[in-house]
C-alpha cells in the first residue's frame, strides 16, 4: 500500500516537473520520497522481524493453528519483512526512469531480479527450508533496488541530497531502538497473545502502538525529523 501510494503520487509529480525543465526539482521530489519511504518501512521492518512471533500467535493461533505454527509463519514473515524497504523502495526508483520514458531499464533489472530470485529459492530452499523462498525474494528484490539506484546515478539523474543521507542513518537507529525496546516487551505480552481472542487482539494492539510511540519519539530525540517535516512530508 505504501509503495504503490507512493509510486501513484512520484510518477505525474516528476514527469511534470521534467517536462517544465525542472531537473533539481524532480531530484529533490525524489529524494524526499526516498525519505518517506524510509520513515514508514524501516519500523514496520523491525517490528514485523522483532515481533512476528506475538503478532502471529494474536491473528492466527487458535483452533487448528498450533504454537508450532506460529514460530514457523513467524520465521518466514521475518525473513520477508527484511526485504521491505527494497521492495518500497522499487516504487520510489522506478518513476525516475518512468518519468524520461524509459520503461526498458525498469522491466531488464526486474527480469534479472526474478532470476536471482528463482536461483536464490532453489539453493535456499534445502538448507533453511519455509523460510529459504521469503529470504530468496527479499535478497531478489535487495538486488532490484541496487541495480536501478546505480543506473539513475549513473546517468546523472539522481544524488542522494545531504538531507536524505543525515537522516536516512537516524531513522535506521530509531528503528533498532524500536526493535530493541519491543524485543524486551515481547515476554511482557506474550502470555496476552494466545488467550481469548479479545486479549489476543488488545495485546497485539498495545504492543505495536507502544513500538509506535517508541519510533517517533526516536525520530525526534535523533534528529531524523521535526514535527513540521512530518507534516509537509
Amino acid at each position: 500500500l505504501i509503495g504503490i501510494g507512493l509510486g501513484t503520487v512520484l510518477l505525474p509529480t516528476i514527469s511534470a516537473q521534467l517536462g517544465r525543465g525542472e531537473d533539481a526539482a524532480a531530484m529533490e521530489t525524489q529524494n524526499r520520497g526516498m525519505e518517506l519511504a524510509l520513515f514508514l518501512t524501516l519500523p514496520a521492518t523491525a517490528a514485523l522481524i522483532v515481533c512476528g512471533q506475538p503478532i502471529v500467535a494474536a491473528l492466527f493461533q487458535h483452533g487448528a493453528f498450533t504454537p508450532a505454527d506460529t514460530v514457523a509463519t513467524a520465521q518466514s514473515l521475518a525473513a520477508f519483512s527484511i526485504g521491505l524497504p527494497a521492495y518500497i523502495l522499487v516504487k520510489v526508483l522506478t518513476p525516475g526512469f518512468y518519468a524520461r520514458q524509459d520503461t526498458r531499464t525498469p522491466v531488464r533489472y526486474a527480469t534479472a531480479s526474478m532470476v536471482v530470485n528463482l536461483v536464490l529459492n532453489l539453493a535456499f530452499i534445502y538448507p533453511l527450508g519455509h523460510t529459504g523462498p521469503p529470504l530468496a525474494t527479499a535478497l531478489a528484490s535487495t538486488v532490484n533496488v541496487v541495480l536501478l539506484w546505480r543506473a539513475l546515478v549513473a546517468k546523472g539523474h539522481f544524488v542522494a541530497d545531504a538531507q536524505l543521507k543525515r537522516r536516512a542513518w537516524r531513522l535506521v537507529l530509531a528503528a533498532l531502538l524500536m526493535g530493541v525496546v519491543m524485543w524486551f516487551a515481547n515476554d511482557l505480552f506474550r502470555p496476552y497473545t494466545t488467550g481469548p481472542s479479545l486479549h489476543r487482539w488488545g495485546a497485539m494492539l498495545v504492543l505495536v502502538s507502544a513500538g509506535a510511540l517508541v519510533y517517533f519519539a526516536a525520530t525526534f530525540l535523533f534528529g531524523a525529523f521535526r514535527v513540521a517535516d512530518v507534516r509537509r512530508l
